[in-house]
């Protein structure tokens, strides 16, 4: 088995979200499985009732221009003239199960430790973007207060007109809070 394939970092990088699925493409889990490409949408052919829409799904053309544009696949040409399936983490694992060989159930075990790799950094992305959201809203609340501030010390340093008499009055304090 190829290491390099077989480390988590070789088999994340082929892993994509399509349709807002983290998925895998045909030919590569042919690859990792050990397999030609054919041979493995034969088996998935015959063992249709395995695969529902959710485990896995065929790629629009354009979803293939774009992946062909974003360099994750080499060209349209290279997919033998078919559009490529796209295995969600279930579908990879159902694989290994009509596969059926030592090598399958192997890259199975390195291909969930890959799906469950990315759904971490993602939901460390979801825990950044929601604790910036946050400061966000805070600052935001800040600058109104920060305003009135200025507001109230430019009221303070206002010269007083020379028609102003001197009041007697105590001038209140002023208290400003800030949260």
């Amino acid at each position: 088995m190829n290491k390099e394939i077989m480390s988590h970092k070789g088999i994340e990088s082929k892993i994509f979200i399509i349709r807002g699925h983290k998925v895998m493409l045909d030919r590569d889990l042919a690859d990792l499985y050990g397999v030609k490409t054919r041979p493995l949408r034969q088996q998935v052919k015959r063992n249709k009732e395995r695969f529902p829409e959710d485990f896995m799904f065929r790629l629009t053309k354009n979803e293939t221009e774009i992946l062909v544009s974003q360099f994750a696949i080499p060209s349209i040409k290279s997919l033998g003239g078919h559009l490529p399936y796209a295995f969600t983490e279930h579908g990879a694992i159902m694989i290994a199960s009509i596969l059926n060989t030592k090598r399958a159930v192997q890259v199975s075990i390195f291909v969930v430790r890959a799906f469950n790799k990315i759904r971490e950094m993602l939901s460390g992305h979801k825990n950044i973007l929601k604790k910036l959201d946050e400061l966000e809203q805070r600052v935001e609340g800040h600058d109104h207060h920060i305003h009135s501030l200025f507001d109230i010390i430019r009221g303070l340093l206002k010269k007083p007109s020379a028609s102003s008499k001197p009041s007697r009055r105590r001038t209140p304090k002023v208290r400003v809070f800030v949260s």
